[in-house]
């Protein structure tokens, strides 16, 4: 456990993509530390929404990438993680309807199987909804979701039978850095781990661990509420719904329930990662009530049955860090602002592809779109297609 050839800091979703991508390509002397058990902190609190459904093109393709990975899950896992292919229905206002169709036709450009439907289509898929408000629907047959949990065990565990050491229990407390070098990482035991690569996965935690070797990630940490419904009614298979009217966002459960999310991000909430609410406020359920009864009226006995909250790590353009640093040997992959489970596949393997080759792979992913250095270059990541009240989500 003393030397590694690469160590990564987060045995999260995100740590545990990258642990697996790198033995893929052939890299298994690779340890992963994590100050709990795997996928104990914010990746279980993901939604799981599964869509390719994005402007910034990159961030598509790493999607689409994704959604493979979920679909070949029992051959390349050897078992079942928790994806479920519903389908996806994305639904617009009039104002969004132009912005819709060229962010469809971009989607496509990059290998993302996607399509405009009307709103028959829709109410054949969603019968309890009120339609007469959109303008314009996108559907994606293969869309989803999925439990991030779940799929970060399965990393994990296919990561350790190809070799690589997961050590559960110990915190990374810092860095070993020589001149303008990594060289390791310390732990909370008092030993560190020599390593000439270091990944920093820490999700939520990523600002302070960094700070004091002068790499700054610009994360604001930013809770985010849940709310579970039974409808009343028993539910057809559905896909997800994501109303980019009222903004807000549902899927089934497998239990029968409907997960509810808001979309309106307008006024989003930072929040202490170790010490926030773990459940919906008032104030939210209020909102959970309006929303799901204004759009489905078809729910007229709709009951909620429990709620939760986790936290974001959210960059100044709602894009996620997946770079390498100004200390030689030091990679972060973070600030994920809740894009982080659908594209997880594609981030390991973008982290592998910078730690092995220096560069992406993958010509539709560069990976100087999610270099760092674009926050203090003041080249933000911008969707070129982006949703009146929606923001960079979509």
């Amino acid at each position: 456990m003393n030397t590694a050839d690469v160590v990564i800091v987060g045995g999260g979703l995100e740590g545990c993509a990258a642990a697996w991508a790198l033995a893929e390509r052939g890299v298994t002397d690779v340890v992963v530390v994590e100050r709990s058990t795997v996928g104990s902190g914010m990746t279980g609190k993901s939604s799981g929404i599964v869509r390719c459904h994005y402007g910034v093109s990159s961030l598509a393709a790493m999607a689409a990438d994704g959604l493979e990975v979920f679909e070949q899950a029992a051959e390349i896992f050897g078992g079942d993680i928790g994806f479920r292919q519903t389908g996806y229905v994305v639904g617009v206002g009039e104002p969004n309807v132009d912005a819709l169709r060229k962010s469809l036709a971009a989607q496509r450009a990059v290998g993302v199987d996607t399509e405009e439907i009307d709103r028959a289509e829709v109410a054949e898929m969603w019968p309890f909804a009120d339609l007469e408000p959109f303008a314009a629907f996108g559907y994606e047959a293969r869309g989803g979701y999925g439990d991030a949990y779940q799929t970060a065990q399965a990393f994990a565990t296919t990561a350790r039978a190809a070799g690589v050491r997961i050590r559960q229990g110990c915190a990374a407390t810092g860095l070993a850095v020589e001149g303008d070098r990594v060289t390791g990482v310390m732990l909370s035991d008092g030993s560190t781990v020599a390593a000439d690569t270091v990944v920093v996965a820490t999700g939520v935690w990523t600002q302070p661990f960094l700070a004091p070797y002068g790499i700054d990630v610009p994360i604001r940490v930013v809770r985010e509420q849940i709310v579970l419904i039974d409808p009343g009614v028993d539910l057809p298979p559905v896909p997800v719904f994501s109303d980019l009217v009222s903004l807000q966002y549902v899927r089934p459960e497998v239990g029968g329930e409907i997960l509810f999310g808001n979309s309106d991000l307008s006024d989003a909430q930072t929040a202490d990662p170790d010490g926030y609410l773990n459940r919906a406020t008032e104030q939210f359920v209020d909102v959970t009530v309006d929303k799901v009864g204004t759009r489905f009226p078809g729910f007229p006995d709709a009951v909620i049955t429990s709620s939760y909250a986790g936290c974001y790590d959210v960059t100044p353009d709602w894009n996620p860090v997946i770079s390498r640093t100004e200390v030689d040997g030091l990679l972060v992959a973070a600030g994920f602002s809740g894009h982080g489970f659908k594209i997880a596949p594609a981030v390991g393997r973008l982290v592998a592809d910078l730690v092995i080759d220096g560069h992406s792979r993958d010509p539709r992913i560069p990976a100087s779109d999610f270099r760092l250095a674009r926050f203090a270059e003041a080249d933000l990541l911008r969707t070129p297609y982006p949703y009146v009240g929606a923001g960079q989500m979509r």
